[in-house]
């Protein structure tokens, strides 16, 4: 009997540890205990690497950071459904290579137009609508639409290990924001419930919108006046602009973030952070819209930094990707 009361002890305490890991849904690789490790150091009270409350304010890219990115970013996704729902009003649309590719699904078609290709599909689903009506679309969409490579809902498409690093920060006191090159109003719709980042905490991209009376009241309207792409070292400029001071940590994926991993890892008054996450199947198979590559003599200050920041492999370091077990991974990810 006391064997049996040992053994039972033994494995509470193992499940009550298990329970109490903030990062359970990560590896026990050098990547989670470099964050750990690096938490503890700034929130601990007398440490000489402690940072203030006031002070504490990280920033996360989402494609490829917070949710996959492959084979395209999900607002370009979300834009090219647009168009295939929209396209029967629109007859002439079969007649442009741009949004015939686009209502194909063609991604490779669709990324030669690059970004006037881009602006010129925004223009058609995007401009003249109401943020509420916008919003209305966007909710439909993810909670409609299914990822063709992952196999749910977009809504569910979170990646687990990174949700958990945000309820850790924010556990220890940290502020969390999103800074995105995908559109600012796309990014409020979805933050809150699937990253628990309130719509005042998201920077992306955005154009100048209208306020205007209509018979039920005045409605703030879309257009495509003044764009601003939040990417690459549009990132820190708008990280000013929007937040009026310089993160201590930040969380990225490719080249369009070393702009904001760079900017933040530089804070010169307290002990920095900076993360990067990488897919290898998704690098190596998917196309994915819009990245630019860095210029050679930013790349190199870049990689000189970089040997500074945790790299985080997803087959490596994460032991499980996806907050909700509908989504699976391809057995190419694997």
């Amino acid at each position: 009997m006391k064997n049996h009361l040992l053994l039972s002890g033994v494995l509470l305490s193992i499940s009550l540890a298990a329970s109490a890991d903030p990062l359970s849904a990560w590896n026990e690789t050098p990547a989670k205990k470099a964050l750990m490790k690096w938490v503890e150091e700034t929130t601990a009270p007398g440490s000489d690497d402690y940072i203030p409350l006031n002070k504490r304010y990280v920033v996360f890219d989402n494609d490829g950071t917070l949710w996959p990115q492959s084979p395209v970013p999900v607002q370009i996704q979300f834009i090219m459904d647009e168009i295939k729902r929209l396209a029967p009003h629109h007859p002439e649309w079969k007649h442009s290579r741009l949004l015939s590719a686009a209502m194909n699904n063609d991604y490779r078609a669709v990324e030669k137009h690059g970004l006037d290709g881009l602006n010129t599909m925004l223009s058609k689903t995007h401009n003249g609508i109401s943020v509420d009506e916008y919003t209305n679309r966007v909710q439909t969409w993810l909670k409609t639409a299914k990822n063709s490579r992952y196999g749910c809902y977009y809504n569910e498409l979170n990646y687990l290990p990174m949700r958990q690093v945000l309820d850790y920060l924010r556990e220890k006191g940290f502020k969390t924001w999103i800074v995105s090159s995908e559109g600012m109003d796309f990014m409020r719709v979805v933050s809150e419930e699937m990253f628990g980042i309130p719509p005042e905490q998201v920077i992306g991209s955005f154009s100048i919108s209208e306020l205007t009376m209509t018979n039920d009241g005045e409605k703030i309207i879309k257009t495509m006046k003044g764009p601003f792409k939040d990417t690459a070292i549009n990132k820190p400029v708008a990280i000013h602009l929007f937040m009026g001071q310089r993160p201590v940590a930040a969380f990225g994926n490719d080249d369009t973030d070393q702009p904001m991993l760079r900017y933040s890892s530089r804070n010169p008054h307290y002990k920095t952070f900076a993360m990067t996450i990488e897919d290898e199947m998704a690098s190596k198979n998917a196309s994915h819209q819009g990245q630019a590559v860095s210029k050679a003599a930013t790349r190199k200050e870049s990689e000189k930094l970089s040997r500074e920041w945790v790299n985080v492999n997803i087959q490596r370091d994460w032991s499980k990707v996806f907050e909700n077990s509908a989504c699976r991974l391809p057995d190419s990810d694997k």
